[in-house]
């Protein structure tokens, strides 16, 4: 969500039953202007709360030029000073989803999560699951680093012609992006992933008759698993759509028809929710 519309968005967020102070939406947002400012970023964006037993994690993220690829991340505490998130390691993409119990609020806390969680089988070999020495061991830290990583690849959308990306490879904000009409707002598939795409060009190809690559280039939400993974939501008479996603409760997307007001944001425990294909 951009700092600057922090808050004007207090009350769509409403809806999805997220509140944020007043007080606090502008203590983030001129932190958020301080921190945009000092590191040159074109743009600042609040990214949302990970919420600890002892203290709650903020996390921002800003890029210079290329809004897909270029993003720097941080971190904060108190939603005023700003430290730098590290990117995401392999032990902690390993260990994190190992990790059942909540988040402390002390970036510096090691704990000890495969004696209390171990992730293979008593009879097999953990070389064939993990290449290397296994980590025991994960700084509270990388655990954050790897779940705001996990959370972007799986839940982080945006609508379908809010980026576009230039013939050098860059991916830009579309300045010409109108927002959605009502009849493409009800579809999934006017809805992409905003990371780099897994799937190939031409799977995305076959999945529009009006395909565009330059506005096409990521994959759309339809092409989930299971299908039924999103909720969608319309609200004031149908110019305002909200989704949230059943995999990570607490991330939750808006946009407003007809406009180029839109955004997501995060504020849960960071926990997966693994029950989803079981739910049906």
């Amino acid at each position: 969500m951009d700092c600057l519309k922090l808050l004007e968005t207090l009350d769509i967020f409403g809806y999805a039953g997220i509140c944020i102070s007043t007080e606090d939406s502008q203590l983030l947002q001129n932190s958020l202007l301080i921190l945009q400012t000092e590191n040159h970023f074109r743009k600042c964006y609040y990214w949302g709360r990970i919420n600890g037993l002892q203290n709650d994690y903020h996390i921002a993220y800003g890029y210079e030029k290329d809004c897909m690829n270029g993003q720097v991340y941080y971190y904060s505490i108190d939603g005023l000073n700003w430290l730098l998130l590290p990117k995401a390691t392999k032990c902690g993409r390993f260990l994190s989803p190992l990790s059942i119990n909540r988040f402390d609020g002390d970036p510096s806390i090691v704990t000890n999560v495969y004696n209390a969680n171990p992730p293979f089988p008593p009879n097999e070999d953990p070389k064939t699951y993990y290449n290397g020495p296994i980590p025991k061991e994960l700084k509270e830290e990388d655990r954050l680093a790897a779940i705001v990583e996990s959370i972007m690849e799986d839940a982080a959308i945006i609508p379908r012609g809010a980026w576009f990306k230039c013939p050098n490879g860059d991916v830009i904000e579309n300045p010409s992006f109108e927002g959605l009409c009502a009849s493409d707002a009800s579809h999934l598939k006017s809805y992409l992933h905003a990371r780099s795409p897994k799937e190939k060009w031409s799977t995305n190809l076959l999945s529009r008759p009006d395909y565009n690559y330059a506005l096409d280039f990521l994959d759309s939400i339809d092409l989930d698993v299971p299908q039924d993974c999103w909720d969608m939501q319309f609200f004031w008479g149908g110019r305002l759509v909200i989704l949230h996603s059943l995999y990570w409760h607490g991330m939750t997307f808006f946009h407003k028809l007809n406009s180029p007001h839109y955004g997501f944001l995060y504020v849960g425990h960071g926990k997966k929710n693994l029950d989803l294909p079981f739910m049906y």
